[in-house]
């Protein structure tokens, strides 16, 4: 039987190629995140068990974050976007979560026109300095642009709620 040389080069490719799958799907464990613990969601955001707080998790696994000085407007804009990523959804992609994790998600229009999900009227945001399972922007203080910001881990779960007075309605005001 005669084998071409274009046969065993696509053959080499595919195995090649399934290596790196199944290298990809491996053991990540970084030691930080109780996987068992982690609730599907919608692919946009899940809750997952960092440091044992059960946090918002964006799609990489990455703990989410707010800044209370958002409430009413969004200020993370230009630099601080470097530092905290806005975590970008639709109105769609928000509500299937929502309802996934039975929690209170929403988008919010960023100043250039573009949806970012939010808890709680929130707007969210991934901390660039830190990778999967990690909790080290909780706490953590800076300042852009004449704003100060304070980041705290969005948290689900018992006693981790805002007061009732600090509830906001679903009618953001962004």
């Amino acid at each position: 039987m005669r084998v071409s040389i274009k046969s065993s080069v696509t053959a080499a490719i595919a195995i090649g190629a399934a290596a790196l799958v199944l290298a990809a799907c491996g053991d990540s464990d970084s030691g930080n995140v109780d996987a068992s613990s982690a609730s599907g969601g919608s692919g946009i955001v899940s809750i997952q068990s960092v440091d044992g707080t059960n946090v918002l998790a964006d799609s990489e696994g990455r703990t989410l974050y707010t800044a209370e000085v958002e409430k009413k407007q969004i200020r993370c804009v230009d630099a601080c976007t470097s530092f905290w990523e806005p975590v970008t959804a639709s109105a769609q992609q928000s509500k299937a979560a929502s309802a996934d994790l039975n929690l209170e998600l929403g988008v919010v229009k960023r100043p250039d026109g573009s949806a970012q999900l939010a808890f709680d009227g929130l707007p969210l945001y991934s901390f660039t300095e830190e990778g999967a399972g990690q909790l080290e922007g909780d706490g953590f203080v800076d300042d852009f642009d004449g704003t100060h910001f304070e980041w705290a881990a969005a948290t689900s779960g018992a006693g981790s709620a805002p007061s009732e007075s600090n509830q906001p309605n679903n009618a953001y005001p962004y």
